[in-house]
């Protein structure tokens, strides 16, 4: 699957995801809500490969990287992010690419300090993983900004197929998923739905709508995920346009 083929497709009902994690994370965080605090630490584990993608691309070496990440998550943590996120700017990309910049103007010089007795346990990141992602991704002569954006939209898209290849799995289809899911952002021909169909001992007519319905779902999961980083859902379909033309 080609992520730069993933095309914006405004889908209605979107109104069922209002109560956004990052959403929760402004209301609730002044007031040391736990359900702030578990909302922020799920969009940093979700988050944090853009971040060390952008610490990458401003030349720090991969340990360096891999250390800032976990720490300056670990600091974001511990901090009242509700009440020093600005709140006209609905949306935790944002917040998360304009931070770091403060974070390195003041740690650059003390990368453990995140680490201290009391502060937050770090999210943890496999160094050489991160690393070895980092080096086989083809990076084009892009600024740390552009960088960081691209891995910002593909980590959207990653978790949107992981949370439908779940859904086809607790459903028992986890076969039709892999064979079908090449079909999310390209088109299929007669020829290519007919292989399939005998593959899967399936009609073409069933396997054509079987795909409509992934693509379906697929862009639901996508704005259901890119909701979740956003303070409502007005913002929800700019976001999406942001995402088509980041990709692109």
């Amino acid at each position: 699957m080609s992520p730069s083929e993933w095309k914006y497709d405004a889908t209605p009902g979107i109104e069922q995801f209002c109560t956004t994690l990052w959403n929760v994370v402004l209301l609730e965080g002044e007031a040391g809500s736990p359900r702030a605090a578990e909302a922020l630490e799920q969009l940093c584990r979700t988050y944090w490969y853009p971040l060390y993608a952008y610490l990458r691309r401003l030349s720090y070496g991969p340990q360096d990287a891999q250390n800032l990440t976990e720490d300056f998550f670990a600091r974001l943590r511990g901090k009242n992010v509700g009440a020093t996120a600005d709140r006209r700017n609905g949306k935790f990309r944002s917040f998360l690419l304009a931070s770091p910049n403060h974070f390195l103007a003041y740690e650059k010089d003390r990368v453990n300090e995140a680490r201290h007795a009391g502060s937050p346990m770090p999210i943890s990141i496999e160094g050489r993983d991160a690393e070895n992602r980092y080096l086989q991704e083809p990076l084009p002569d892009l600024s740390p900004d552009r960088i960081f954006e691209r891995q910002w939209a593909l980590a959207v898209l990653e978790r949107a197929l992981t949370r439908l290849r779940e859904e086809y799995g607790r459903a028992g289809n986890t076969r039709h998923f892999t064979v079908l899911k090449k079909f999310l952002t390209s088109d299929a021909d007669d020829k290519a739905l007919g292989r399939v169909a005998e593959e899967l001992n399936a009609s073409a007519g069933s396997i054509a709508a079987t795909v409509h319905r992934m693509r379906q779902r697929y862009r639901e999961l996508v704005r259901a995920e890119i909701a979740d980083t956003v303070a409502g859902t007005g913002d929800i379909d700019d976001e999406t346009r942001w995402l088509a033309a980041a990709l692109s």
